[in-house]
């Protein structure tokens, strides 16, 4: 009985220790992940946006689309240049341009209405720019763009993320996310 409770108790050990292992590798995976993700999404050309001042209707403004400078005009502010800044930023932008101004405590609330395009090329049915759609991954995108074609080498997939200065094409799996911007690429298999 002695026995069976000490290789118990090792086991136990060991399994914690295995766990204590790969959890700095789940955090560093998470935190990938999380600077990835739309909550710290930065706007860009092509995004549309509506603006809303509470109890200010005519500040409001449905669906502006980003101009190719990434800026939007807005009532009393004039042009905002907003490449590379979060919804969060835009919202302060604005808040602080017309405090003071013109209201004393604006409440300025931002959302997206639609994200700028992915774009998939190489071995699928329908190449070219889709609408970005929250949660999209490769195998999305690709079904989006018509599936793939016959030749295409579904374990050589590749993804240049818009926000890589470097435009490094890194591989991805069918699994991999596909974020606004970004280029999504099927290779052509040779058996």
């Amino acid at each position: 009985m002695h026995v069976k409770l000490s290789i118990s108790r090792i086991i136990c050990g060991l399994s914690a220790l295995a766990w204590l292992c790969v959890l700095p590798a789940l955090a560093g995976a998470q935190t990938a992940a999380r600077d990835l993700s739309l909550s710290n999404y930065r706007l860009g050309s092509g995004d549309v946006v509506t603006v809303e001042v509470l109890g200010e209707d005519d500040l409001k403004r449905e669906r502006i689309r980003l101009s190719d400078a990434a800026t939007i005009s807005y009532p009393i502010l004039g042009e905002i240049r907003l490449s590379g800044k979060t919804v969060g930023e835009l919202e302060r932008i604005i808040r602080e341009g017309l405090r003071g101004r013109y209201l004393v405590n604006p409440q300025v609330n931002v959302t997206i209405n639609e994200y700028r395009h992915f774009y998939i090329n190489g071995q699928i049915k329908r190449p070219g720019g889709y609408p970005y759609v929250p949660g999209l991954t490769v195998l999305k995108a690709v079904a989006i763009a018509g599936g793939f074609n016959e030749r295409a080498a579904r374990d050589k997939i590749f993804v240049v993320r818009e926000t890589d200065t470097a435009q490094k094409r890194v591989q991805v799996d069918s699994n991999g996310a596909v974020f606004p911007g970004d280029i999504v690429t099927v290779e052509e298999s040779f058996f």
